[in-house]
């Protein structure tokens, strides 16, 4: 019998050599440990308007680790010990939150003790590949509240000084009183959920989506999801001035309840629309690496 040596491992080997009772084991521990952090989170996303997206975010990004799974198993796994150490950050951190109720600090620690165990699992070559999932899943951890508090202000002072300026360009009298909106019928108050905080933070998640599957070059996607900020307090001050406008000349309870929901979507898929469309005029002054090459 003749020994072959020097063959390059098959994908078989490939598939046997990851460590996958080990990643199944860490995978049930991050579940049990974390499981009430977890469940506040989905209570998050299910109750507050803002966080609505998080039920896609785990979705998306395990998608696409899906899609990568020849490249993953192509990987050359070689657990990096120190991995372990970055677990325990992620547990030190999730006990300091408990400690000091703070819930983002309790979140995000999932995330730290993820990216330890695929560390010590697979090493630096595994969480290379996949970058672009972690990166998605911070998206769906509410914001800090010292944070959202410093963004949401100035988003409601902005979106009611827009309307302002245009319901009275537009001969519909308006007095503006910080977020307050005085109309000759009615008060426009424009309260946190009204801010734009939330087209803000859903579509900068849809932006990176998009731009992964319809445009490789790093350039388009920075300047994509730089333009989806402009573009969602834009939107969201439109939105405030439109409502002003059919609350105070068709009936003002369209300013409140399932119609204002409405509206809001509406609004938000526009947005939506603005970057879609400007993605496809920069498109048109510049050229694909592909197009480049046949030029």
């Amino acid at each position: 019998m003749v020994a072959v040596t020097g063959q390059k491992p098959t994908s078989a080997v490939a598939v046997r050599s990851a460590p996958w009772v080990p990643m199944a084991w860490f995978g049930a521990l991050i579940v049990l440990v974390y499981f009430p952090v977890l469940r506040h989170l989905v209570g998050v996303w299910s109750s507050d308007d803002d966080m609505g997206h998080g039920f896609f975010v785990p979705i998306v990004a395990g998608y696409l680790v899906w899609q990568r799974r020849e490249r993953l198993l192509s990987v050359n796994w070689k657990p990096a010990w120190w991995g372990i150490g970055v677990i325990l950050i992620g547990l030190a951190q999730s006990y300091i939150g408990t400690i000091g109720a703070e819930q983002f600090l309790q979140a995000s620690a999932v995330l730290v003790t993820l990216v330890g165990v695929l560390l010590t699992c697979g090493g630096i070559a595994l969480v290379r590949e996949l970058a672009f999932p972690l990166l998605l899943l911070p998206f769906m951890i509410p914001l800090p509240a010292l944070i959202y508090n410093k963004i949401t202000l100035p988003l409601q002072f902005f979106a009611s000084w827009v309307a302002e300026n245009v319901l009275n360009f537009i001969n519909i009298p308006t007095l503006r009183d910080g977020n307050v909106l005085e109309l000759p019928h009615q008060k426009l108050n424009v309260a946190e959920a009204c801010s734009g905080i939330r087209s803000l933070l859903s579509l900068t998640f849809l932006s990176l989506v998009y731009t992964y599957f319809f445009d490789r070059r790093v350039w388009m996607r920075v300047t994509l999801f730089i333009a989806t900020v402009p573009i969602a307090i834009l939107a969201n001050a439109a939105r405030v001035t439109i409502t002003g406008i059919v609350s105070e000349k068709i009936d003002p309870s369209l300013a409140h309840g399932f119609s204002h929901t409405v509206e809001g979507w509406i609004i938000f898929l526009v947005a939506l629309g603005m970057l879609i469309a400007l993605h496809s005029i920069l498109n048109r002054f510049t050229k694909h690496p592909e197009e480049a090459e046949h030029a």
